[in-house]
C-alpha cells in the first residue's frame, strides 16, 4: 500500500471517529402532553467536550397549555430553581433571570415544536449529582431525571 493511500485511510478513519463521537455527544429527548420525559437517565460519554440536547415536544397542546423546557443543574439546586421559576412565572419563562445555578436550559416549547441546547461537559465533572427537569408550572415534581458522564 503506498503512503498516500495509507494517509487517506487514516484521515478517513479519523473523520469517521469524530463523526461517531459527535453522534454519541447528542441526546434526543422528548416530552408530550403528559408530564414525562422519554428518559429518566442521560449518560454523556466523558470523551465529549460538549453535549447537545435535542428536545422535541411530541404532544398537541400549545406551550401556554402544556409547555415544557429542559433545564440542567446540580440536583441540590433543583428545588430552589423551581421555586424561583414559579415566582418568574410564564412571563419569565419559569426561570429566574440570569440564574447562575442553571447550567443549561432550553426555551419553553409546545406541541410539535423542537429546540436544542449545547453545554460544555466539564460542568458535569465536579463530582456532584446533576439533574435535568422541566420548570414549567412545577412540572419538575415528576418531570426530572439524572444526567452524568459515562466512562
Amino acid at each position: 500500500m503506498d503512503r498516500f493511500l495509507r494517509v487517506a485511510i487514516l484521515l478517513g478513519m479519523a473523520a469517521f471517529s469524530q463523526a461517531a463521537l459527535a453522534d454519541e455527544c447528542t441526546v434526543n429527548i422528548e416530552a408530550g402532553d403528559a408530564l414525562s420525559f422519554s428518559t429518566s437517565n442521560i449518560e454523556i460519554p466523558a470523551a465529549c467536550a460538549n453535549a447537545v440536547i435535542n428536545f422535541k415536544h411530541t404532544g398537541n397542546l400549545p406551550a401556554a397549555a402544556m409547555g415544557h423546557n429542559w433545564v440542567l443543574s446540580k440536583t441540590s439546586d433543583l428545588q430552589a430553581i423551581q421555586n424561583d421559576g414559579n415566582v418568574a412565572g410564564a412571563a419569565g419563562g419559569y426561570l429566574k433571570a440570569d440564574d447562575s445555578r442553571v447550567l443549561a436550559a432550553t426555551k419553553i416549547i409546545g406541541g410539535g415544536e423542537s429546540t436544542s441546547v449545547t453545554f460544555a461537559t466539564d460542568l458535569l465533572k465536579s463530582g456532584d449529582a446533576f439533574s435535568f427537569f422541566c420548570t414549567v408550572m412545577s412540572h419538575s415534581v415528576v418531570m426530572k431525571g439524572t444526567i452524568s458522564l459515562a466512562g
